[in-house]
């Protein structure tokens, strides 16, 4: 009873954030408008509760929505199920195909995870220190170039999976246009190793947004090793955000917002 109030409490309290911020999807759509076309392809690797596809949908773009947490797909189908631009799939995605078992936080499940290391690795940060994990179901697990093979070449991929980023990316095969994951300070190897395998795929330049703030850090877009020492420099205090990547091989121009 205790766990499924939590969980209960848990959705709640996702709905609340990512849906019951005034202008928070005006500042998303603005955010993503000037890279995401009518028509283009989008993959929500961790979609939770959809901010994203809603953001996208409203740009016109098609979405596939990846999420294997049973409530939150729930959530999705309710929000998006019968909006044929976009395919919900209960499934996780990692290096190779077959099942795992995710650690689940019921109090918090934005940090549900498929990665007993991650989980291990945060608790080093203080906002983690209430976080609670137990061993789930086991879920379904597919790979990037999977869903690139069922769905086509996406225009953007948004990779949010609690220190699980880096196995999501040995799962692509080849370099796509644009892309975002998650860094968090307490586990910067994930990052770091992140940008190691886009390097491995091809030329790319990065940015980074702090928090949700939907702003680009900088400018100018930079290279590899200034995006690593970003990651290597960040202080624990700093909270999370999103590294941003663009392939040199394609025109995509991520919006700067001051």
């Amino acid at each position: 009873m205790m766990r499924s109030t939590d969980r209960f409490r848990g959705v709640v309290r996702s709905l609340l954030i990512y849906y019951g911020v005034p202008m928070r999807a005006a500042r998303l759509q603005r955010f993503y408008s000037e890279f995401i076309a009518p028509g283009s392809l989008c993959f929500d690797i961790g979609a939770h509760v959809g901010s994203r596809v809603r953001a996208w949908r409203a740009l016109g773009a098609r979405v596939v929505a990846v999420e294997p947490q049973v409530d939150f797909l729930l959530v999705l189908r309710a929000l998006y199920g019968r909006d044929d631009g976009v395919t919900i799939l209960s499934t996780a995605v990692g290096a190779q195909e077959g099942k795992a078992n995710l650690l689940v936080s019921d109090r918090t499940p934005t940090v549900t995870t498929l990665s007993q290391e991650w989980a291990q690795e945060v608790r080093r940060d203080p906002s983690f220190k209430q976080v609670r994990w137990r061993t789930g179901d086991a879920v379904q697990v597919t790979t990037l170039q999977a869903l690139i093979e069922d769905y086509g070449v996406p225009a953007f991929v948004k990779i949010d999976v609690e220190g699980y980023e880096a196995e999501v990316l040995r799962g692509l095969e080849i370099a796509v246009t644009c892309l975002s994951f998650e860094y968090l300070p307490a586990a910067r190897a994930v990052a770091l190793e992140c940008v190691q395998r886009l390097n491995s795929l091809g030329n790319y330049t990065y940015n980074w947004s702090v928090g949700e703030s939907h702003r680009l850090a900088r400018r100018d877009w930079c290279s590899a090793d200034e995006i690593c020492r970003f990651i290597e420099n960040v202080g624990l205090q700093a909270g999370s955000g999103d590294i941003y990547a663009r392939s040199d091989a394609d025109d995509c121009s991520l919006p700067v917002h001051w």
